[in-house]
């Protein structure tokens, strides 16, 4: 490990692009401490303490605290993620998105085009629906904010987020990794320090005991592990494929694997799930007469009820098979397959491999969803068993959290070690070591 480290020094190219990564990543940690201009923070502080566990968290959370200040990239990412899943989807229901996206790079620059310009109208829109929630709760600095107010905010925060998504596509094209998972791997981790001086609070008061503590660390280093294997599980198909002789060379006659992930949805399901969960509670919270409905509301959708739990459950697996079928197409796969002269052995070229190939990935697949759902699920259990409210947890033991930062940390650590590699250095794990592979590896 400590020679794969001291060898990142030794390539330029790659020492490169690690200081322009870290250097774009600080750029944007610093923008998160630009304001917002017509805004309270003293009162918008009050309403984020009034509407813990809503929507408004999740947000915060994916923005790296933008959003509890209201700065200027308090939108975030999302509007990009938005649009990239709005535009996957569309590429299969709208011919003629299709057959650009068949058109190789010049059809993927088109799609990256559309996808700027509904990135653009989501945060148009987004932004608006945020200044006027937050005019509704007097949070303005202005008591009653005028169209000066909603144009010069909605276009600041729609800025910010065009200029998060320019970051990103810098990162990804000049820096190390993926830009976008980076800038949300950069905004969960800068929260980490702040959770862990929660916890030495909570233990010095007295509301943590040492066994819990010790419990604590086991759960969260197990659940990492857990993470760590499952993101790296693969369910091999041999793939044969027929000799050929063209001339007087013989082509062929190799036997290969297709790998179909497990977690082949990634972190989109408990994203969407989480979404929609929110949204009741968070449209009880911004109610100023709460009356039985909006309780009621609150109560089955709080995060320890078991209303919560079961339907999150539910939505987590529906949305693995959904995205999983938008984003892998056994047809498709078993026509390339077809075409290039391979075949699956004792399963028949075509409809019969497509088939075969979608009955494995609806098992694998479900078997991910569960492994989903069991990491989302520890932020209400482990709580429960330590004794601590959902209110006074310090940091979420699992969920969507810790699910990106760990995938994106081994998706980094597994481009950097190709680097490595590639010019004939030792890896992080030494010569004799296996590679380290990401999700994608």
């Amino acid at each position: 490990m400590t020679n794969g480290v001291a060898n990142l020094s030794r390539i330029p190219e790659l020492k490169r692009r690690i200081l322009l990564t870290v250097l774009l990543i600080g750029v944007y940690r610093l923008g998160i401490f630009v304001p917002t201009p017509g805004i309270d923070p003293t009162k918008l502080k009050h309403l984020f303490e009034q509407t813990k566990g809503t929507l408004l968290g999740l947000f915060n959370m994916f923005s790296g605290g933008a959003l509890e200040q209201f700065s200027i990239f308090t939108l975030g990412i999302m509007p990009y993620i938005s649009a990239s899943i709005i535009l996957q989807l569309l590429t299969m229901v709208v011919p003629a998105l299709e057959q650009v996206k068949k058109e190789g790079e010049a059809g993927r620059r088109k799609i990256t085009q559309y996808t700027r310009y509904g990135t653009v109208i989501l945060a148009l829109i987004q932004g608006t629906m945020f200044c006027s929630s937050l005019a509704k709760q007097g949070v303005t600095t202005d008591p009653n904010p005028g169209l000066m107010f909603y144009s010069t905010a909605v276009l600041t925060l729609a800025s910010g987020t065009a200029f998060i998504m320019w970051l990103g596509e810098q990162i990804t094209e000049r820096g190390i990794g993926n830009g976008i998972s980076l800038i949300i791997f950069a905004g969960i981790v800068a929260s980490l320090p702040q959770s862990l001086q929660r916890v030495y609070v909570l233990f010095s008061e007295g509301q943590i005991g040492f066994l819990s503590l010790i419990f604590l660390a086991g759960v969260v280093a197990g659940v990492i592990w857990l993470i760590v294997y499952f993101e790296r599980c693969h369910r091999q198909i041999p793939v044969q494929y027929a000799k050929r002789v063209v001339g007087r060379k013989m082509y062929g006659g190799m036997t290969t694997s297709l790998p179909l992930k497990i977690n082949q949805a990634g972190v989109i399901p408990p994203i969407f799930a989480s979404s929609i969960l929110m949204f009741p509670a968070t449209f009880a919270g911004f109610s100023e007469h709460p009356n039985w409905f909006f309780r009621t509301l609150q109560g089955l959708f709080a995060f320890d009820s078991w209303f919560h739990s079961v339907a999150y459950v539910l939505l987590i697996i529906f949305f693995c098979y959904f995205y999983t079928a938008v984003t892998f197409n056994p047809i498709d796969v078993a026509e390339n397959m077809k075409k290039t002269g391979g075949y699956i052995p004792g399963i028949r070229p075509g409809k019969k491999t497509a088939d075969y190939i979608d009955d494995v990935l609806t098992k694998i697949t479900f078997a991910g969803a569960i492994y989903i759902a069991s990491i989302c699920l520890l932020p209400t259990i482990v709580p429960q068993l330590i004794g601590m409210s959902q209110e006074t947890a310090p940091f979420y033991f699992g969920g969507t959290g810790l699910l990106i930062v760990v995938g994106v940390a081994m998706d980094t650590v597994s481009q950097i070690e190709t680097h490595l590699v590639q010019r004939h250095y030792d890896g992080f794990l030494g010569p004799k070591g296996r590679r380290i592979r990401g999700r994608r590896g």
